[in-house]
């Protein structure tokens, strides 16, 4: 029972790590300027490529390479993780560096409601009332963002949509978190490293040329893409999907504090009122999976308890003295 309560607080700071790492990374992307967001992007596939595989080699876990190269279908859904990733990574930079931390984070808010959404286009999911409900007062949220703004979301609707389909077609690969990254930047890291090279050519490669601790800040790139990634699968493994589910709004509010309190963003009525209904939306969609997840749980213990009392022998009969 201790070491169950051990992995759980472990598992919980891991997700915590994880997310809190996610949370904070817009204060780490200005800190590469003046190399811009597409040589800050190409970096980060290069370096993460080679962190990966250093993590690779250490834990000895080169056993899915085969199993995948022998599997067309994955490798064109890797392919595909790997394209609508390098939008979703390369925009979040672009993003945060041109000073729109505030609508990057409206992405990941409203990440859960799109993800849902796709559940029932793509895979014919059916939702609960609540989930409708709380798909519904999402759009509204993104209305009243569009009316106020004189445009649609487009920063926030593109890194939701992009990270939604991305977990997709995770889920559809269905391979471990280490693994999947360093096959996604196995495809990225020529057409970057390409990209790279030809900066250099043209005389207007960053890296390098603004001193020691700016090369190794491109370089560390690497290890900010990988460590979040390897707390999450340590969490993963150790807490329930629910717990998972709360955390992961951690990282949107961190990003949207930074925006608000440290950018200095500007927050009108209009933009204070889309968020607020995408909170509420978001509060429906928690209440009902924490709710679902109560449920299942107790029906789970009761069919448990049904199947020990079928199966318990029955007590010998005695005589009256």
């Amino acid at each position: 029972m201790k070491t169950e309560k051990n992995e759980a607080r472990a598992g919980l700071l891991y997700g915590i790590g994880a997310y809190g790492m996610w949370g904070l990374v817009p204060l780490f992307w200005p800190l590469l300027k003046p190399a811009g967001a597409l040589e800050i992007l190409a970096h980060r596939m290069v370096w993460s490529l080679v962190f990966v595989g250093v993590a690779l080699l250490a834990l000895r876990r080169w056993s899915w390479i085969p199993e995948l190269m022998r599997s067309p279908r994955k490798l064109g859904m890797i392919t595909l993780a790997a394209a609508v990733i390098t939008v979703n990574w390369g925009l979040y930079i672009w993003s945060v560096n041109t000073g729109h931390v505030v609508e990057a984070s409206l992405g990941y808010f409203i990440n859960p409601l799109v993800t849902i959404a796709l559940g029932v286009l793509v895979l014919k999911e059916r939702l609960r009332p609540a989930q409708w409900a709380a798909v519904g007062v999402g759009l509204s949220a993104v209305l009243v963002l569009a009316v106020g703004a004189g445009r649609p979301p487009w920063i926030s609707l593109t890194l939701a949509f992009s990270f939604a389909v991305y977990g997709l077609v995770k889920k559809k690969v269905n391979i471990g978190g280490l693994e999947s990254l360093a096959a996604e930047t196995a495809v990225q890291f020529l057409p970057a490293l390409a990209y790279l090279v030809w900066l250099g050519t043209q005389g207007t490669l960053a890296f390098g040329s603004h001193g020691a601790g700016h090369t190794a800040l491109l370089a560390a790139t690497g290890i900010v893409t990988a460590a979040p990634l390897v707390c999450f699968g340590a969490a993963a493994i150790r807490v329930p999907l629910s717990t998972l589910g709360l955390l992961q709004y951690l990282a949107p509010t961190f990003q949207f504090v930074l925006g608000v309190v440290y950018f200095h963003e500007a927050m009108p009525a209009e933009r204070w009122a889309g968020f607020s209904l995408v909170w509420l939306a978001l509060t429906v969609l928690t209440w009902d999976a924490l709710r679902t997840a109560r449920k299942s749980r107790a029906e789970v213990e009761r069919a448990a308890a049904a199947a020990r009392a079928e199966t318990a022998p029955a007590a010998p009969a005695t005589s009256a003295p």
